[in-house]
């Protein structure tokens, strides 16, 4: 597997970007080390192109026609390497060197057979019903149970891109631009894959089992007045509700599943845990309110988010995924820091990275780090000049669920 020609652009006539995207495609599957004959595309556009998005995909079909399938969708940005697009008409492409039995383009006119592939890149539309339980439906249809990907962000079309070479019509009739339900690429055991999530939050409190609840209102956490533990954990008082309405208001809820503990041994978030808002206090009966519906037996932490919490996060995953790879030169820092989460596929010594994709949350962002494209600069300190494509999405999947406020790096690995 060769490094993935990767190309991007912004202008506000999208044949003028697709031109300078393929006139970088093809600079570099002219180099020895990059693919020269890559035959899956993945198609990322800002929504200032989604009108266009046909004719758009039609243009670079015609332009590179030894790439045989597609796959891709809208975000209200796209993520490149070191920059990202947000906000302004742009599109981001990258080619994969994949052979034709290491991965299969999926969508709602071609299905995905069971248990034929280990992990899976998706796209969905956020305004499909029962969407957290069909991501779940196709994360079983995997071996692993793993998939990585996001909603499309749009103000405009939430388009899919999904061409298969052999569909049997199904691309033809839909021209390879859908909307609504899910789309993505799944990938064969044979493909080397790793992947983490970072939700940019540190827990400031230790956690605890909500033992008494209603509807969305936690009552109790460990047995004690959940209002009460805040306050305490938090180090605030309502006799001053200036000071302790700005903290409440940065200061998010972890949950995690009953039986499971969303705090690994480095004190960092699990990937299985849902970081939710809290949207309200409940004094009388000493509750706290918070976007999620809850479960009996579930365990929540109280966690900050800012700017040092999420450039801190960001560089603890892009730092277990460089250890990864280059596991001999593991300190002992990095072995306390590595994930306690399972991954899809570990990377033997020696290994590169061909290309990564990666999935963050409209809510994040350059702001969101300090400045510009600082999210986008952090990957590229920690993993170096790789090829990389994402999209800034309205919510962000992995392994079996749907996040918001996070960022999924993944990354093709190779000899």
């Amino acid at each position: 597997m060769n490094l993935f020609p990767c190309g991007h652009a912004t202008h506000p006539q999208w044949r003028m970007a697709a031109g300078l995207v393929l006139a970088q495609l093809q600079a570099q599957m002219a180099l020895p080390d990059y693919a020269s004959h890559p035959r899956l595309g993945l198609l990322y556009i800002t929504d200032h192109y989604a009108p266009h998005a046909q004719a758009l995909l039609d243009h670079l079909r015609q332009a590179l026609p030894g790439v045989s399938d597609w796959a891709g969708t809208v975000g209200i940005g796209v993520a490149v390497n070191n920059a990202e697009y947000f906000d302004e008409p742009a599109m981001a492409l990258m080619l994969c060197d994949l052979t034709p039995e290491q991965y299969r383009v999926f969508s709602g006119v071609s299905p995905l057979p069971s248990a034929w592939a280990d992990a899976a890149l998706v796209h969905a539309d956020p305004h499909t019903p029962d969407l957290a339980e069909l991501i779940g439906e196709m994360a079983e249809r995997t071996q692993q149970g793993y998939l990585f990907g996001g909603l499309s962000a749009s103000r405009t079309r939430s388009v899919q891109f999904a061409v298969r070479a052999d569909d049997a019509g199904g691309a033809e009739v839909s021209g390879g631009v859908l909307e609504g339900g899910l789309s993505g690429v799944a990938f064969a055991p044979n493909v080397s894959l790793l992947s983490r999530v970072t939700q940019g939050c540190q827990p400031v409190a230790p956690e605890r089992e909500i033992t008494e609840f209603e509807g969305h209102v936690v009552l109790k956490l460990a047995g004690e007045p959940a209002l009460e533990v805040m306050l305490g954990d938090l180090g605030i008082s309502l006799k001053d509700p200036q000071k302790a309405i700005a903290v409440v208001r940065s200061t998010l809820v972890g949950l995690s599943a009953a039986g499971q503990s969303g705090v690994g041994r480095a004190g960092n978030l699990g990937n299985d845990v849902r970081v939710r808002h809290i949207i309200g206090l409940d004094p009388l009966r000493q509750g706290v309110a918070i976007a999620e519906h809850l479960e009996p037996g579930m365990r929540l932490t109280f966690c900050r988010r800012d700017v040092q919490a999420a450039r801190a996060d960001l560089t603890r995953v892009c730092a277990e995924i460089r250890e990864a790879l280059e596991p001999e030169m593991l300190s002992i820092e990095a072995i306390n820091a590595l994930s306690d989460d399972p991954v899809p596929t570990v990377p033997q010594a020696g290994q590169r990275i061909a290309g990564a994709v990666y999935v963050s949350c409209t809510g994040r962002g350059g702001p969101h780090f300090g400045g510009p494209s600082a999210e986008l600069q952090i990957i590229r300190h920690a993993l170096g000049d790789v090829p990389l494509v994402g999209f800034f999405a309205a919510g962000e999947i992995a392994h079996k669920q749907l996040y918001g406020y996070t960022g999924v790096l993944t990354v093709f690995t190779t000899d």
